[in-house]
């Protein structure tokens, strides 16, 4: 025990952050807790102990994996093994959140394999972990002595009745127009994600000022934590020994100076000529490829062709950055020949496939997104029931990014955690836009082509489909990929990025929103210079006028939504009901329910939500559903007392008249309420088929039948006076 150091990092609102090390996965090269009340997540981090690194690795081969133990809120995990499995969703997209924040902190020439595992191992539903998650990962690499140019830290933050609230419960986020995690080192922001309703850009960067003010702090009491620790001798030799093995070998190719100058000499001039050409992708990347092999025909034999094979691409990729960025920054035009703020043509196609609820096709240059809508009822909700919550999502998008979009082979399998959080980006920019209805809207964009910015594409056309459906969208969306070209005479910020500009620019950032505001973001730094206040300023501004111009565009190919849903679309009507009526409608072992809908070819649900019954009827047509709805209606009639109802006589009697007050549901009005007037007979005052008015006077008690008048709806008679 003697062995632990901890830092408390002191929050406004008087809760504290204790990041903690030394007592728990010591055999890991770094490792750190971090603790919010009862809230504890721990990062562990271990890197490859190979001297070498391998020659094919052209990137940082990092792993993060974020984890919420079922334990930590008291809970056992569901299913027949009754142990965690894949990661959920959820999981997968707090492993993206850190690993974005992470990836452009290591220096680029370091290929060593580094793995961050987070676990989630006590939670008290105070705090959202996942603002916790960066925080702990950068700490315990901050501990392990591999290179990496931190601290950084991420934090949650809301806006909630006009207040910011730094990482927030789950109950807070509830109530706020502005949730976002936001990543960054102490000068400057480096990731940012969230969702918004409708904001202002100038709202939005007040926000992410406030959050980088928070983050600072954060970085410091990392900065201290390791000055303690230095202090430890035992802790001070193994980090020695960390820093000096990763000293050596750092680099990732070892080039051939012979190789760099021939491929130089032969490829560069060829490729600036190419670019020259503004082609399209496809005829692009073919004609790289000639000249690439015929270099290798020229200067190297099959062996040497082998040999070189990976350095050869390297160059390759080296030289296509050098030439896109001088390009970009010395002569101000891009590989399609567009200027930093024009957006390529658009074209748009909506009801595209007719079978289906809802469809759009969107293109926007050579990215294409064909996204359709399906409607149906609350059995068809995503659920989810994780660690942090129970909840269900009437509204969830799934994106799916197969391999021919780009001319590509790849082995399926499963969704991958970049479609998951692509899906995630769109479903976050639409779903306040969505109104309250009684359907659940599974929105699916299949993306057939690509070349940059396909999420945003995917946001365009699922906004046209919604409308083709008939949901009546507050406002419709358009979203815009941004990107940044940065070197030490200027700075170039580009709107619509093509997929090479994301790939050799120093930024990318996914804005939508609709004609009044801000809906949804996703920025990514590339390399750990990070963004300062007045590039966001500038970016915005641009991405503004670059969504608008998208959004007019969009609305002159579609302006309003259908009228009404299309033929071939469930019909959903919903009613409440009491609780104690829900028995009624069911029946004995389901009975009567099941007659109902067959007779009535719907289908019937019903959930008891506390005091109420809820019924939702799902059918073909409204036909059918009204069948369905006076059929219950009729069973679970309860008539309201005083209320004067127009009843029916159905059937006579000595002692008074059966009378229908509705449909189905009938009462005995006595003869002695039937007037003022004593009747010897009921056929005195009333036939079979005559329509009266009746007053319900309550229930008898005793003989649970209820109890009608007609005789208070008549004025009394006035009594005679005796004459003597």
């Amino acid at each position: 025990m003697s062995d632990i150091i901890k830092e408390t990092i002191h929050l406004k609102d008087g809760r504290n952050i204790i990041l903690e090390t030394g007592l728990l996965a010591k055999q890991a090269d770094g490792s750190a807790l971090v603790r919010v009340n009862d809230t504890i997540l721990l990062a562990t981090v271990v890197f490859s102990t190979n001297q070498e690194m391998k020659n094919e690795m052209n990137f940082l081969p990092l792993t993060v994996d974020y984890r919420e133990k079922y334990y930590a809120g008291g809970k056992i995990p569901g299913g027949f093994i009754k142990r965690e499995g894949r990661p959920s969703n959820e999981e997968i997209l707090t492993m993206r959140l850190v690993d974005r924040v992470l990836r452009p902190m290591f220096p680029y020439s370091f290929r060593k394999e580094i793995q961050v595992m987070i676990s989630l191992l006590s939670y008290d539903g105070t705090i959202l972990p996942d603002g916790l998650a960066g925080l702990a990962a950068s700490t315990a690499l901050y501990l392990s002595g591999i290179p990496f140019n931190g601290p950084i830290s991420e934090i949650r933050i809301i806006r909630s009745k006009g207040e910011f609230v730094i990482n927030p419960s789950l109950d807070q986020l509830k109530d706020s127009d502005i949730d976002l995690i936001v990543g960054g080192s102490k000068k400057s922001i480096i990731m940012i994600e969230g969702e918004m309703k409708e904001i202002k850009e100038k709202d939005f960067v007040n926000i992410i000022i406030q959050a980088h003010q928070e983050i600072i702090p954060q970085i410091e009491a990392q900065k201290n934590l390791k000055e303690r620790l230095l202090n430890k001798k035992e802790f001070h030799s193994f980090y020695t020994y960390s820093v000096e093995r990763n000293k050596k070998n750092f680099e990732c190719l070892k080039e051939n100076n012979t190789i760099k100058k021939n491929v130089y000499s032969f490829v560069y001039k060829k490729m600036k000529e190419l670019y020259s050409q503004f082609l399209d992708k496809k005829n692009r990347l073919i004609q790289e490829r000639i000249i690439i092999n015929n270099f290798k025909k020229a200067f190297l034999t099959e062996e040497e062709n082998e040999k070189y094979h990976d350095i050869i691409e390297k160059l390759y990729e080296e030289i296509k950055k050098k030439i896109i960025r001088y390009f970009i920054l010395e002569k101000e035009i891009r590989l399609d020949g567009r200027n930093n703020k024009e957006i390529r043509p658009i074209f748009a196609s909506v009801d595209y496939l007719p079978g289906v609820h809802g469809s759009a096709l969107f293109s926007r240059g050579e990215t294409q997104s064909l996204t359709t809508v399906t409607l149906g009822s609350s059995l068809d909700a995503n659920k989810i029931n994780n660690v942090i919550m129970e909840d269900q999502e009437k509204f969830y998008l799934h994106y799916n990014f197969p391999p021919f979009s780009t001319g590509e082979i790849r082995l399926i399998r499963g969704v991958s955690r970049r479609e998951i959080g692509h899906g995630n980006l769109a479903q976050r920019a639409l779903k306040n836009v969505i109104p309250d209805n009684p359907y659940t809207i599974r929105v699916v964009s299949d993306i057939l082509e690509s070349n940059g910015s396909s999420s945003m594409a995917t946001v365009c056309a699922a906004s046209l489909a919604l409308m083709d459906a008939g949901i009546h969208i507050k406002n419709p969306v358009s979203g815009i990929s941004m990107g940044l070209f940065i070197d030490e005479k200027k700075q170039i910020i580009i709107s619509d990025l093509l997929g090479e500009e994301d790939h050799f620019g120093d930024l990318d950032f996914k804005i939508t929103g609709t004609k009044n505001g801000i809906t949804a973001c996703q920025m990514d730094i590339k390399n750990s210079k990070g963004l300062t206040y007045d590039m966001l300023t500038n970016i915005l501004a641009q991405a503004l006028e670059g969504r608008m111009f998208i959004l007019n565009k969009m609305l002159k190919i579609y302006p309003n939504y259908r009228k009404q849903i299309k033929p071939n679309a469930p019909k959903i009507y919903r009613f409440n009901i009491s609780k104690n009526l829900i028995g009624s409608v069911i029946g004995p072992g389901g009975k009567i329910i099941q007659e109902m809908q067959l007779k009535t070819n719907t289908n019937i649900i019903i959930e008891d939500l506390g005091n109420i019954g809820k019924i939702e009827i799902i059918g073909k047509n409204f036909q059918d559903i009204e069948k369905a709805v006076d059929r219950i209606k009729q069973i679970t009639f309860v008539p309201e007392l005083g209320k004067v109802y127009k009843a029916k006589v159905k059937s006579l009697r000595n002692f008074g008249a059966f009378v229908e007050i509705s449909k189905g549901v009938e009462g005995l009005l006595h003869i002695s309420e039937v007037g003022w007037k004593r009747l010897n007979k009921i056929e005195e005052e009333l036939h079979i088929g005559d329509i009266i008015d009746v007053k319900f006077m309550g229930m008898d008690e005793k003989k649970k039948k209820m109890k009608l008048s007609r005789k208070v709806l008549i004025p009394r008679p006035s009594r005679r006076k005796n004459n003597k």
